[in-house]
């Protein structure tokens, strides 16, 4: 039994998340998003790449007043990230986009609630609660430590004022650079509530570093059912956060449209160029988007074995190799054939 399919069901424009056991891919963009043709440019290829939903920075009005030309020929839903200043919200809200990122409880007086909560139900946008181990409030850093439980009672009081208006639309996250106090909290956080999770690792690094703390983080939790949306944060153009995204939920059976291509880890028995041979095809393969495993294995020893767990594979050595379709030789060839 998973938790995404116990959660309350939140619509980003068609898009639903939380409610059934799909895992929705997002990315943000690092452009200036008031420089409207290269903000698009970089929507344009997350959409190419696979993501389903983007988010931009809303820092000024400049950014602010983008959005519905953003909005208008985006190809996926928009995601305005607003701290602070709940007059962009209601400006984003306008304009068309799909969900606001904002924090109740850092816009000012009730009033500045109570504008955007209502605007958001008029437009049916709903919100998502983004909690940030690197920013907790220091009177709860003082009662609970920095700790997992201190970022769910950060979360509590977020969710307790959208509720005190009666809005459900909600979607939270509790981002921390340390994959097990993100693990610790949002398991915490599902045993309290039932909005969806959209998981991050924060701060994670680098390709190499971001990749092996989110894929850590990010897939345990997703193991354990909880999760209903995705954002893998590297120092790296965007388009990497989605191929890595893409791999990780491939991994875990929670996505389909990818060729993925398996090959051996090498070793004294290898005698033939695999390295070249696996980025080759993983090259021809790149902007292919339907289900295919492909294997592409070392030696004659374990590579017929393993080849046939695949849709299509090779196996060779420095005489010949063999083709496989399903377990099944479709052609042996050698030097002397």
């Amino acid at each position: 039994m998973t938790h995404r399919k116990n959660t309350r069901a939140v619509f980003v424009n068609d898009i639903q998340i939380g409610g059934n056991n799909q895992v929705i891919i997002q990315s943000m963009t690092t452009t200036k998003t008031h420089d409207v043709a290269a903000t698009l440019t970089q929507i344009n290829q997350l959409h190419k790449e696979g993501c389903a939903i983007v988010r931009v920075a809303v820092l000024g009005i400049n950014d602010a007043n983008a959005l519905s030309e953003i909005v208008a020929q985006s190809p996926v839903p928009i995601v305005a990230d607003i701290h602070f200043n709940y007059k962009f919200a209601l400006i984003a809200a306008d304009a068309g986009c799909a969900k606001i990122r904002i924090n109740p409880g850092n816009i000012g007086i009730e009033e500045n609630t109570i504008a955007v909560v209502e605007k958001c139900k008029e437009k049916q946008i709903p919100i998502r609660i983004g909690i940030n181990s690197g920013s907790l409030p220091k009177k709860l850093v003082a009662k609970y430590g920095w700790t997992a439980e201190c970022m769910v009672e950060a979360l509590r009081e977020h969710i307790e004022i959208l509720e005190k208006y009666d809005f459900y639309d909600i979607i939270y996250s509790l981002k921390s650079t340390d994959p097990l106090m993100a693990i610790e909290a949002y398991t915490l956080a599902s045993k309290n509530w039932d909005y969806p999770a959209h998981l991050g690792i924060t701060e994670a690094g680098s390709l190499l570093n971001g990749a092996i703390k989110s894929s850590f983080g990010i897939g345990h939790l997703l193991y354990q059912g909880i999760g209903s949306t995705i954002r893998i944060s590297l120092s790296e153009d965007p388009v990497m956060e989605i191929k890595v995204a893409k791999r990780l939920l491939n991994a875990m059976g929670l996505y389909e449209n990818l060729v993925e291509v398996i090959a051996c880890p090498t070793c004294g028995r290898l005698e033939f160029g695999l390295a070249k041979v696996v980025q080759e095809i993983e090259e021809f393969v790149e902007d292919l988007h339907f289900p295919l495993k492909i294997a592409i294995l070392g030696c004659v020893v374990n590579g017929p074995g393993e080849a046939a767990q695949a849709d299509i594979g090779i196996a060779g050595g420095k005489d010949g190799g063999i083709i496989f379709k399903k377990g099944n030789c479709l052609k042996l060839q050698n030097k002397q054939s």
